[in-house]
């Protein structure tokens, strides 16, 4: 496929915010993120701001704060100060990442992390669990989209930042963290031990399930997800399929521009894929499709749910609104904010929020979600007995053209469009 000269990253949370683990909790992003090499100069700083409350906090830390050791660690004061500003803009996706946090997060794109493996947001004021990533020990070990993170080895979250949550919840690989998670539905807090591992995942699976149906969940938009989908969609077309699944449900997110590719192999012509709409008009942009699709003709149908976020979510949104795809499963994380990673010195980057995106009718989906077509659940029983009603309800659509009974609605035929 071809590439765009400028990237960005949509992940749930940009820094190293997302997998909870060795360094870091994304993304995400997340949701957007665009790489900018800067000048070095300051453009449009505003210069009259009066700093000199700051400045006599300041230097009465300097001269007589009792600790010295705290006081000459002048680095981690202006960090933290940097940090202090950045929450209080109450946006939990404009974040300051320091030198070795940068690093993490720029490994989380290309599917190796260590940590359990599960990206985490601020939601409500509460550490909450976007999603797992499949078969990383934080699936393993039951964690789920939603849970919230009560207590980390003992210690409550509630005056937590997520940041100081993720510094706890990480550790050296082999070692074990103790959680207690809230999860709707249950009474009582749940405790659950997790080992941190090196998480690694690829960004496409696939497979072929009965009646001509093609099987495609997408993990994560990252720098390996085209050449993937590019794999499997060449074994794919050997199969000739009568339909295909493609699951994004738990999928916090990735590239931007990746998610416009693989949407551009489901729609022969150049559309609207996703808006972004800035603060200044100028910069408002329209990405579309490539117009090169080798999956057109083929029936679709996509699966959501509350992990869905970012970069999954603007592939669903196209797919509905362009009536290219039925969505099936549970309503989207929503997440439709974009942000703009800018070098700092020492390393550090500056995440950003600098623009919100808008599905091709022009829905921002921020805070709502995506309403699935046909609403599906899956229960913890069927977790635990390894049921997927979700996904038999996509297949029996695919295959049948009838909604299956666990949607509680009436069946009714469909028809697909291109």
């Amino acid at each position: 496929m071809e590439r765009r000269t400028q990237r960005y990253a949509i992940f749930l949370l940009g820094l190293a915010f997302g997998y909870l683990g060795s360094s870091y909790l994304p993304p995400v992003d997340k949701v957007e993120t665009r790489f900018v090499k800067e000048s070095g100069e300051h453009v449009g700083v505003q210069r009259s701001t009066d700093m000199s409350l700051f400045w006599d906090v300041w230097e009465a830390v300097n001269q007589s704060h009792v600790y010295e050791d705290e006081v000459n660690d002048t680095d981690d004061r202006v960090e933290g100060a940097i940090r202090g500003m950045l929450q209080s803009l109450d946006d939990p996706y404009t974040l300051f990442m320091n030198e070795e946090e940068t690093k993490e997060f720029e490994q989380s794109l290309v599917g190796e992390v260590e940590g359990i493996g599960a990206e985490v947001t601020m939601k409500n004021g509460m550490v909450t669990v976007v999603s797992p990533i499949k078969n990383t020990p934080a699936a393993n070990a039951g964690i789920r989209p939603g849970d919230v993170i009560a207590t980390i080895d003992g210690e409550s979250t509630m005056d937590m930042t997520l940041g100081e949550a993720v510094s706890k919840i990480r550790g050296k690989k082999g070692t074990k963290v103790k959680l207690e998670i809230l999860r709707r539905g249950e009474d009582e807090l749940l405790p659950i031990e997790v080992q941190r591992e090196t998480v690694h995942f690829d960004s496409v699976q696939w497979k072929m399930l009965p009646d001509g149906v093609a099987y495609v969940e997408l993990i994560q938009f990252d720098e390996n997800t085209n050449r993937n989908l590019n794999a499997a969609i060449n074994e794919i077309l050997i199969e000739k399929p009568m339909g295909m699944v493609l699951d994004l449900r738990s999928n916090s997110g990735g590239y931007l521009d990746v998610s416009v590719d693989v949407l551009s192999e489901f729609v022969d012509d150049q559309r609207m894929a996703v808006g972004m709409k800035s603060r200044i008009p100028e910069e408002n942009k329209v990405l579309k499709t490539s117009g090169y699709a080798r999956l057109s003709d083929v029936p679709m149908v996509a699966l959501i749910n509350e992990g869905s976020a970012s970069a999954s979510e603007i592939v669903a949104g196209a797919l509905k609104d362009w009536g290219r795809a039925k969505l099936i499963g549970k309503k989207s994380f929503g997440k439709g904010s974009v942000q703009e990673l800018r070098p700092l010195d020492k390393g550090a980057t500056l995440r950003i929020t600098i623009a919100k995106w808008q599905t091709p009718n022009g829905q921002n989906i921020d805070k709502e979600g995506i309403v699935p077509d046909i609403e599906v659940e899956l229960t913890p029983d069927d977790h635990d007995n390894d049921r997927d009603p979700q996904l038999d309800c996509a297949v029996e659509y695919l295959t049948k053209g009838t909604v299956c009974e666990a949607s509680k609605k009436e069946e009714e035929k469909v028809s697909f469009k291109k």
